[in-house]
Parts: structure tokens; C-alpha cells; sequence
């Protein structure tokens, strides 16, 4: 049932909250409310739905990819702390885990940014610039092709982020028994359930911000009230689609890759073809090249 997460969450946070005896307490304690915060924090510099992100910035789209950074880091520390071998090799997994799959992230992103600038808008880095300029609308039919495969690229950068089968080996159940979070328990671990679930929603958010950020309402002509509601339902529609094709229909379709097989796939096939992406658009800002697609 779909209340079935609430209810898990829930019991982990009136179960006892287990320290290990080997662990450093208080960084033990509070790795899962800083993975948690940083989550929140990210959220609020994403629109949701109709309405504007609650914190703006001229360049709060580096700013999302660094607080990305954080609850995975929290993670790492907190496995280390805790003094379990199992959750030591899912630390040092995790480390590598990122190192990959960062780079393919950040050049989607410039290269999103990049295309903005070169058309003249202000603000290209900031978040509310990319939302009211949607990329598809500022290139030509390379453009377009190199678009789909930057969005591809993050479609698959999505799974890594949140650790989401078939890039879960820092996790991996049946091979190091939970790693990172082994001997979490409780309201700790109940802190890191939730944080996995807001960064699955910030993780959506983010590439409907970036490729998908039409509203409904102007072409339903609808006002007020009516066109907010009309707004969240398409985000919601949106967000479901794209967490579908990023995360349910990779899971169900590969299973595990071991961490090498996870390097090599986000450091030479995705790397490259996010390269491929960032050319393609960096050709079609040649003027003789753009050729209009409307």
C-alpha cells in the first residue's frame, strides 16, 4: 500500500535507537540529521509544481550541486564512525560512487547553463533563468540531440545519486549486509530513510527543472487557484514519469553492477556521451550551424 513507507518510518522513530560500543557517538548521531537537512535545503531551491523555489540565488544551480554532495559525505562519515567493518568497505564503496558519477552530473549542468549564457539571458547559473528559458527553446536540431542526451545522461546519474539498484553496492544487503547503514537503527535510521526519500523527490525535481518545466494552466487557460492546482498535479505527473524512467525501470531491467562496472560506466560511456551532449550544443550556437526546429 502506498502508506506503507509512512508506517516504517514511523516505527523506526519510537524503536530504540542502538550506538554501537566502538562508534564515535556524536558523529555517529548526527550524520542522518545532516543528510536529512542538507535534502531539505536543496528542495526549497527547486519550484514545485506552479510555485517559485523559496531560496534564489544568482547561482544556486552550484550551489544544488554541492548540497547534493553533503548527504552522501554524511553517510560516509557516519559509516565510518560507526567502527563496523561492513560499513567501512560501504564507506570507501560510496566515496568512489561519487568520484563517479559527478562529473557526467556537473557537465549536464554547465552545459545546460553555458547554452543560456551564450543566448544572452542573465543569470544563466540561476535556477529561476533556467525555468523561465527552457533549453529547447534556445537551440536548433543539434541542440536538440544534444539536449536528449544530456537528459539521458541525468536519467542515469539519478540512480547513482541515491544509491538505487543497479548502483546500490555501498549498500549491496546480500553482500555486506546493509554497509553504511548496518548498525543504524531507530530514529537514525528512520532520519536516513527520509532523507533517501526527499533526495528521490530532489533528484525528479531537478530534471523536471532543468528539461521539463512547462506549466499546464497557460495552456488550459486557467487562473487563480485553479491554474496552482492544475500546476502541482502536472509537476506530480511529471516527477512520477521521470522517477519511473530513472529508477524503476533501470531496477527492474539490470541487476547489481560491482563497483568497478559502476566507474567504468559513468567515467567512460556517460562522461562521454555527456561530451558529446555539451559539442553538440556548442555547435549549434554557431550561427551558420542553428537551424530553427519551430
Amino acid at each position: 500500500p502506498l502508506r506503507q513507507p509512512f508506517w516504517d518510518v514511523i516505527k523506526l522513530f519510537v524503536k530504540e535507537n542502538i550506538v554501537p560500543e566502538h562508534a564515535i557517538s556524536w558523529i555517529f548521531n548526527i550524520a542522518p540529521a545532516i543528510a536529512l537537512g542538507a535534502v531539505i535545503v536543496t528542495l526549497l531551491y527547486l519550484p514545485i509544481g506552479g510555485f517559485s523555489p523559496i531560496l534564489s540565488g544568482q547561482g544556486d544551480i552550484i550551489l544544488i550541486l554541492y548540497l547534493l554532495i553533503i548527504p552522501s559525505l554524511a553517510m560516509v562519515i557516519g559509516g565510518f564512525s560507526s567502527g563496523s567493518p561492513y560499513a567501512t568497505v560501504g564507506a570507501q564503496r560510496e566515496m568512489v560512487l561519487m568520484m563517479s558519477y559527478e562529473f557526467p552530473l556537473a557537465i549536464t549542468i554547465i552545459a545546460v547553463s553555458w547554452r543560456l549564457s551564450v543566448s544572452q539571458f542573465t543569470n544563466p547559473f540561476a535556477m529561476a533563468t533556467i525555468i523561465s528559458h527552457p533549453i529547447w527553446n534556445t537551440v536548433g536540431l543539434l541542440g536538440i540531440v544534444g539536449c536528449i542526451m544530456l537528459l539521458i545522461v541525468l536519467l542515469l546519474v539519478t540512480p547513482g545519486e541515491i544509491s538505487k539498484i543497479p548502483f546500490d553496492a555501498p549498500e549491496a544487503e546480500t553482500e555486506i549486509a546493509g554497509g553504511l547503514l548496518v548498525e543504524y537503527s531507530g530514529r537514525n535510521l528512520g532520519l536516513f530513510y527520509l532523507a533517501d526519500a526527499v533526495k528521490t523527490v530532489v533528484m525528479g525535481s531537478l530534471i523536471v527543472a532543468i528539461f521539463f518545466p512547462y506549466n499546464i494552466s497557460p495552456f488550459l487557460n486557467l487562473s487563480g487557484y485553479a491554474s496552482y492546482i492544475a500546476d502541482f498535479v502536472f509537476y506530480l505527473v511529471k516527477l512520477f514519469l521521470v522517477i519511473f524512467f530513472s529508477i524503476t525501470l533501470i531496477r527492474v531491467g539490470v541487476a547489481r553492477l560491482k563497483i568497478d562496472q559502476i566507474v567504468y560506466t559513468y567515467w567512460i560511456p556517460l562522461t562521454l556521451v555527456s561530451l558529446i551532449g555539451l559539442l553538440l550544443i556548442m555547435f549549434d550556437s554557431i550561427s551558420w550551424l542553428h537551424i530553427g526546429w519551430w
